[in-house]
């Protein structure tokens, strides 16, 4: 069977990884923290001390992880992937990172023999473990074929938006309207709330309204019940996507962003208050009452 090489083992990595491993691959294996890797491992999965390691002899290499940055060290840094992996290995970069990062990281690895796809994804945990996720690809065409039966274990659809960097343009404008409903969201909750509406009419309302776009149909839910167990997607990383958007836009539109930068800005304080929680949690920065003026 084909070798993948599985690095970034977050909570949608995880899932990912192990879709590889149902579907009958050899997988290596690499994460910052070799516990979250454990189960995979006695699944099947081979641990590696380094993507260099992981990308030996690997016909795909495919990376899940936070930001630029990390993607970077993954790929091209002293112990990255690129070091190792030979000519014509297909390079699968799902994190989400910034729209000049995804080019500039297509440049360097396409220069260097390997075949780079650009391919965030959406869909929540679950879905990544179940292999349901959307994949948003941007690629040649020919080099999308090439890369489809690396993709179809872990995305129930595919859709290509055009050449390398298309489908991280996509992944943004997707990741920036979620963090514009949801940041609205808590906003209009907490103006119900100190309102002294009926929450249970009001959810009520919300569901059944034209406004109930899948990211508030959840969150509303979530956020009136002050219930954040499970958490899907932090408040950091909702405020990087965005302003990742935000810096997209600036590049490519006549006037500011101004819809987008409020939400990079709601975003900046639930990040400074609660980086590493549930995003749904920012009701609970907003839903203050007013203090009386003396």
């Amino acid at each position: 069977m084909p070798r993948i090489a599985f690095i970034g083992l977050g909570r949608m990595g995880h899932g990912m990884a192990g879709r590889y491993l149902d579907a009958g691959f050899t997988v290596t294996v690499w994460n910052r923290s070799k516990a979250k890797a454990e189960d995979l491992i006695a699944r099947g999965a081979l641990w590696t001390t380094s993507p260099e390691d992981a990308a030996i002899d690997a016909d795909a290499v495919v990376t899940m992880v936070a930001d630029d940055e990390a993607s970077r060290a993954v790929w091209l840094g002293p112990t990255g992937a690129a070091k190792t992996a030979k000519a014509g290995t297909i390079a699968i970069e799902c994190s989400t990172v910034s729209y000049d990062h995804a080019r500039e990281m297509g440049r360097e690895l396409n220069a260097r023999g390997l075949i780079y796809i650009d391919c965030p994804v959406t869909g929540l945990p679950d879905a990544a473990a179940a292999g349901k996720l959307t994949l948003l690809a941007g690629a040649d065409a020919a080099d999308l074929e090439r890369a489809r039966p690396f993709l179809e274990p872990i995305g129930s659809t595919i859709r290509h938006f055009g050449p390398v960097g298309a489908g991280t343009v996509y992944k943004l404008i997707n990741n920036l309207l979620g963090a514009i409903q949801i940041a609205g969201l808590a906003e209009g909750l907490a103006i119900a709330e100190q309102a002294g509406l009926d929450m249970k009419l009001v959810l009520e309302s919300i569901q059944a309204g034209v406004a109930a776009s899948p990211q508030v149909a959840r969150h509303s839910k979530r956020m009136v019940a002050r219930d954040f167990s499970g958490a899907t997607f932090t408040a950091a990383l909702r405020h990087k996507d965005a302003a990742y958007a935000v810096r997209l836009a600036e590049s490519l539109l006549a006037d500011k962003p101004l819809v987008a930068r409020a939400a990079v800005e709601a975003y900046a304080q639930a990040k400074a208050a609660m980086p590493d929680e549930d995003e749904g949690r920012m009701i609970e920065l907003v839903s203050q009452p007013k203090k009386p003026s003396l």
